[in-house]
């Protein structure tokens, strides 16, 4: 008699074990690139509305943060707009013996902004590296109004400032250029100042324009649009990552591979950026 009491408690503990564990909320955190924090959210809120037994938790604070926090094993998914470094891969292998996992999620386009005013509406690559890096001062020099050049720029640990200063710039950025959290941020500011210029996502490009970029002074200028970003005509495109410390398993894996699907890849465009195919 015993014993059979002892089975039944054993059946029910399992049958409760079994039940609590499948009502049991599984949790994701994505931390990292501001660019892309307003597609991931929307990538969260869309598997989380078929998943919802699911949570997924998105935060910014720039690449540079993210990567930082999957180092020191605080977040699940770092995204980034621009590659690991190699002395952040190091840190990744130092701790984890490991190099980390890099999926390439989605396509964007660099946009440089202008006030709407402003009558310069092109820009080549060397023009704009004078321009961040200080050597020219005053719209003059690239054939506009004779006035002081303001500049907006993102924070070191901005993935995007990374890029920008990669590709772009090619050296230190001038000590006038006024750092702002978020490529919002940026828009506004040039928004409001007709002789400014900034750089960002360019989904973020609303109240003011594009500039067109020239690779050089004989070539033509081209608008990050979705064909130019798409077969490469635009000189400042990049794709944009999500980093992990090994192989996905369970929801981080379910999440990334919806993500990957149609499905996840058609989001991309709603949002102003690009998919893969």
């Amino acid at each position: 008699m015993k014993t059979s009491k002892l089975k039944i408690a054993v059946i029910l503990l399992v049958i409760m074990t079994v039940g609590c564990s499948s009502n049991e909320s599984k949790k994701i955190t994505v931390k990292g690139s501001d660019t892309m924090v307003i597609l991931s959210q929307k990538w969260a809120e869309a598997f989380m509305k078929k998943n919802p037994k699911t949570t997924i938790q998105v935060t910014g604070g720039g690449s540079g943060v993210g990567i930082a926090a999957l180092i020191n094993g605080s977040t699940d998914i770092a995204n980034a707009s621009r590659p690991m470094k190699p002395s952040e891969i190091d840190k990744l292998k130092e701790k984890y013996q490991t190099s980390g996992l890099e999926i390439a999620c989605a396509k964007d386009g660099l946009s440089v902004f202008l006030n709407k005013e402003n009558p310069v509406a092109e820009l080549t690559l060397e023009q704009l590296s004078s321009i961040f890096s200080g050597k020219i001062t005053n719209w003059k020099e690239v054939g506009g109004d004779d006035e002081k050049i303001q500049l907006y720029g993102r924070e070191s640990s901005s993935g995007t400032f990374e890029f920008f200063k990669e590709h772009v710039v090619k050296t230190d950025f001038s000590k006038s250029c006024q750092t702002l959290p978020g490529t919002a941020a940026i828009v506004n500011a040039v928004k409001k100042d007709k002789y400014s210029i900034g750089y960002g996502g360019a989904a973020y490009a609303e109240g003011v324009k594009d500039c067109k970029i020239k690779v050089d002074a004989k070539s033509e200028g081209v608008l990050p649009t979705a064909e130019t970003i798409k077969d490469k005509t635009y000189p400042i495109s990049r794709y944009l990552y999500m980093y992990l410390k090994s192989q996905p398993t369970g929801e981080a894996k379910a999440f990334i591979d919806w993500i990957l699907s149609q499905e996840g890849q058609k989001m991309i465009e709603e949002v102003g950026y690009y998919p893969l195919k």
